[in-house]
Formats: C-alpha cells, structure tokens, sequence
C-alpha cells in the first residue's frame, strides 16, 4: 500500500486548521488537503492517501473524526494522529478503538507535533 509523502488535516474549526497547516508546513511537509466533515475527510484521504492524518475529534456532521479515522484505517491505512480537547474517558476508549498513531490535547505546541511527527515517521 502506497502513500504519499502529504499530510491530511481534519478540523472543523478554520482558525485551528489554518494554525496546523503552518506547523505541518514550518516541519517542512506538504498539507494535501484540509476536510470539516467525517465524509471529506474520508473522500480525501482516499484521494491522496496521505501517511499521515491530524484529525480532530469533534466534526461537523453526523460523525466524528473517530468514525473518518476507522474508515480511513481501513481503506487507506494511514498514520492517524487524534488531535482533540476533550479528555473523558469514553472518547479516549472510543480514540483506541482505532490504532492511533498518537493523542494530542488541545491546546498543541509546535514542539509536540513535531516531536510527534518525527516519531511516528522513524
């Protein structure tokens, strides 16, 4: 299974996915595409099949980014990084029904994306 060398970013809020697409790009990687919804999400990784996915739990939509980063696991398999604010204990559980790459808590650092990046991609 080929992937390529891009970065897909799921994140309903424009702000925040404006901010990761500075910091993917600062880490000196390409940002294929950015999705709000479940559905784009999961179109575009399919699109691009990128190695490595930001996805945010909480979508625009019917379903969350748990449910795009089943589905992209399953049909891409891509590295999937949750970048989420939330903390309680069921959406973690659910976040580990998937193989994610990593959990982040908002608010992120540029220094633990790229920590993150680095090591997820050695």
């Amino acid at each position: 299974m080929t992937h390529n060398d891009c970065v897909l970013i799921v994140e309903d809020e424009f702000l925040i996915a404006e901010l990761l697409t500075d910091m993917v790009e600062d880490m000196g990687l390409t940002v294929c595409a950015c999705a709000a919804t479940a559905e784009d999400a999961t179109a575009l990784a399919g699109q691009h099949r990128p190695r490595i996915v930001l996805m945010d739990v909480r979508l625009s939509g019917e379903k969350d980014g748990i449910d795009a980063a089943l589905a992209i696991h399953h049909q891409v398999g891509s590295k999937v990084v949750f970048i989420t604010g939330s903390q309680e204990a069921e959406t973690v559980a659910r976040i580990h029904q998937d193989h994610p790459a990593a959990i982040l808590f908002k608010p992120i650092t540029f220094g633990q994306l790229r920590q993150t990046i680095e090591t997820i991609s050695a």
